[in-house]
């Protein structure tokens, strides 16, 4: 009785959080508030020691600019955990950043974390472990596309059919939904960050320019797309000569970048294929009146709506905020917790309270 109890104040003082743990950005989302963070998922680290020396945005000021002694990484691969350690110190960061923002006394939160689908149970554990060891009371795992239908606010609770693609950094993820439940799913790790590794490849064998992966990240975002535009763009890229050694800048265009980046863009758009083959004909009826919802950073390259559109002869449309979607979904999670828990995933649901 007493135990239930000092539960039951714990779950009423203490933050509830869910997070979006990407390869790219971590977003944390607070009950009552709302993502109040949205940072990069960077950590500088010593060499030597492995000491976290900066966490987020200031970590990737940092990339490519950094003394012998001092190198900023990204702790997650392909949506999964690679290095423990600096993510279990990215957590306490980003869970201590929210409390910071709180009045609340109690220090341990429930948190809702959106992992891939794909994952295996090793690296769901990884997961589980990484944020009871950086202060949860409660840990819950939530497969990304489940959370990104409901932070875009997709019918995933009715009978009709609804389509989800979130394109990350590390990890693109398609699932075909119905009744709180998954009726087609695939995860490959195909997305934002194999574009950049792209671009970087393209600029080497055509121009012998070698850039860094902000170069390459800015040239996607800026004038990177998956169809062609009304008025196709240039910009400008620095890096090093590699016959030469010396600094140099080329101007490439928009058409180049989508040339160097149509490899990716088609085994994504293949993949949605394949789960729309696998569908229930029933289900694509369905995803003829709803469209295909687009959410993740990847969502934001230009004209791949337009272009999945055209290939798919279905509508397709960007969730509003397509960014946030997933860290929404986890936040929905909590604050309809006893209604929405059963689509927690991973480990055992009674291993995943700290006793």
């Amino acid at each position: 009785m007493a135990f239930n109890l000092l539960n039951w104040l714990l779950g009423f003082f203490s933050l509830d959080i869910g997070i979006d743990l990407g390869t790219s950005n971590t977003l944390v989302f607070v009950r009552g508030k709302g993502i109040t963070i949205h940072e990069p998922s960077w950590v500088a680290i010593n060499k030597r020691t492995r000491e976290p020396l900066a966490i987020g945005a200031e970590a990737k000021e940092m990339v490519g600019r950094t003394p012998a002694n001092v190198v900023a990484i990204r702790p997650l691969r392909d949506g999964v955990i690679s290095e423990f350690e600096i993510t279990l110190a990215m957590l306490e960061y980003f869970i201590g950043k929210a409390h910071e923002q709180s009045l609340v006394p109690v220090p341990r939160p429930r948190v809702v974390i959106g992992i891939p689908s794909g994952v295996t149970e090793v690296e769901k554990r990884a997961v589980f472990d990484a944020a009871m060891s950086a202060g949860a009371r409660e840990v819950g795992l939530i497969e990304e596309p489940f959370a990104a239908a409901l932070g875009a606010g997709l019918p995933v609770s009715e009978i009709t059919g609804s389509m989800i693609v979130d394109i990350g950094g590390g990890t693109s993820e398609v699932a075909i939904l119905s009744m709180r439940g998954v009726v087609v799913s695939r995860s490959l790790r195909v997305a934002g960050d194999e574009m950049d590794q792209d671009i970087i490849q393209y600029m080497r064998t055509k121009y012998n320019l070698l850039i860094g992966e902000r170069m390459a990240e800015q040239a996607k975002i800026d004038i990177g797309s998956a169809y062609h535009l009304p008025e196709e763009k240039t910009m400008t890229l620095r890096g090093r000569n590699l016959v030469t050694g010396l600094p140099e800048a080329v101007e490439v265009s928009s058409v180049e970048i989508r040339e160097a980046i149509s490899g990716s863009t088609q085994t994504i758009i293949d993949t949605i294929k394949d789960s729309l083959d696998e569908a229930p004909p029933e289900i694509v009826a369905d995803l003829m009146d709803n469209g295909i919802c687009l959410a993740g950073g990847g969502s934001q390259l230009q004209a791949l709506d337009k272009r999945l559109s055209d290939e798919l002869r279905v509508r397709v449309w960007v969730a509003e905020d397509p960014m946030c979607c997933v860290a929404r979904g986890a936040g929905m999670v909590l604050e309809n917790y006893d209604f929405l828990k059963g689509i927690l995933v991973g480990l055992e649901r009674g291993s995943t309270r700290h006793e």
